[in-house]
């Protein structure tokens, strides 16, 4: 158990205060290599897991979705066309210049309409209630600091019968996997961000963040406890990620 007042950041403990101003030092630091940091921390592969959760998201035409953490604009751009004239894809994220990177990218490539940009703390949503039909989260819920509470808000402004959409790194389930995963985790990546970023410590943050978000027994149930319903779990490359899925009664 954490000890009263502090969360962790990666592995260090800190006081709760801090870690959300933590966090968003170190994605101001990465935003501009955010992409090309992805494509070489998995070998390209988070975009075969981000186009799989899109294509399984169940988004229709005329849809409203609230993409969170959603600011280098990759999801929304896959959303944005199962959505159609009639629907809106919402990207919010905390950090301001994780937001302006994806708008720049989405704007360059001319998708404007049926797109909103919003900068908004995912522990306390600036939406009425039922406004959504779905929300979606990819690779942030780990960057969160109250994990239950951001849920209560996402089943909140979702609408009776809407959904949530988790795609998170998670926790291997195979045992051969897991030493090579940790080598790449801990030697290899922190390289890889001190050559191409610069930045060692923030591609550090991120490998440990991976370590201390819950794996996916504890994930579905804590979105039981915030109200979802339904929860189904799908793990994708041996469980290196996973997608959650609830639905609003």
């Amino acid at each position: 158990m954490e000890p009263e007042g502090t969360t962790h950041f990666g592995y260090r403990d800190v006081p709760v205060a801090e870690k959300q101003k933590l966090v968003g030092e170190v994605f101001s630091s990465v935003a501009g290599k955010y992409d090309v940091m992805n494509d070489l921390m998995s070998f390209g592969v988070h975009r075969l897991w981000k186009r799989h959760f899109v294509a399984t998201s169940g988004v229709r035409k005329g849809d409203r979705v609230l993409d969170l953490a959603g600011g280098t604009g990759d999801i929304a751009a896959m959303l944005l066309p199962r959505v159609g004239d009639k629907g809106e894809v919402v990207i919010a994220d905390i950090n301001a210049a994780m937001l302006y990177a994806g708008r720049d990218r989405l704007l360059d490539r001319g998708l404007l309409n049926g797109l909103r940009w919003a900068q908004v703390n995912a522990e306390a949503l600036p939406f009425p209630d039922a406004s959504f039909d779905a929300v979606t989260i990819a690779f942030g819920l780990r960057n969160v600091t109250d994990k239950d509470k951001a849920l209560r808000e996402m089943q909140r402004v979702l609408k009776p019968g809407g959904r949530v959409l988790i795609l998170e790194f998670s926790k291997v389930n195979q045992a051969w996997l897991a030493p090579l995963y940790d080598f790449h985790s801990f030697q290899v990546l922190p390289r890889i961000g001190k050559l191409v970023a610069h930045d060692v410590g923030s591609y550090r943050y991120l490998a440990e963040s991976i370590r201390k978000h819950p794996d996916q027994a504890t994930l579905k149930a804590m979105m039981e406890a915030a109200g979802f319903r339904n929860v189904q779990v799908r793990n994708l490359s041996a469980g290196i990620v996973a997608i959650h899925r609830g639905y609003k009664v």
